[in-house]
């Protein structure tokens, strides 16, 4: 949660950007040591979704002097990012791709991430 009166001049200070990144940068090189038949689907879907939240954050920042509710829509596309995020992790499990340990560490980050994310949009409208 940012705290109150602290100007963020940029979607990477905001810290649910911050955190999102941080989660995007482990997933990123988790995958790379998925098998190589993986490397242009789940992985490359696990990479795509996990970075599309930070993109999405600042592209909906940058546009949020001409609207809030442009700011809104971007994180509500963030959300949908983080859940898709959230079912990837689900099949890289099933199928032995990571550790039960590594899973539950994901999911308590991206459902953290998914929070911050909701919180923002709820300001925003």
């Amino acid at each position: 949660m940012e705290k109150p009166g602290r100007f963020v001049e940029r979607a990477r200070d905001l810290e649910v950007y911050k955190r999102a990144y941080s989660a995007s940068l482990e997933v990123h090189q988790a995958t790379l040591g998925f098998p190589k038949i993986e490397q242009y689907a789940l992985a490359d879907q696990l990479r795509r979704s996990s970075k599309a939240i930070c993109a999405n954050l600042a592209e909906g920042f940058a546009k949020q002097s001409h609207s809030k509710a442009e700011f809104a829509r971007f994180v509500s596309m963030a959300i949908g990012s983080c859940s898709e995020v959230e079912t990837w992790i689900s099949y890289a499990f099933d199928l032995q791709y990571i550790t039960p340990s590594q899973l539950d560490a994901w999911r308590q980050s991206y459902a953290q991430i998914h929070g911050m994310l909701v919180s923002l949009r709820e300001r925003l409208t």
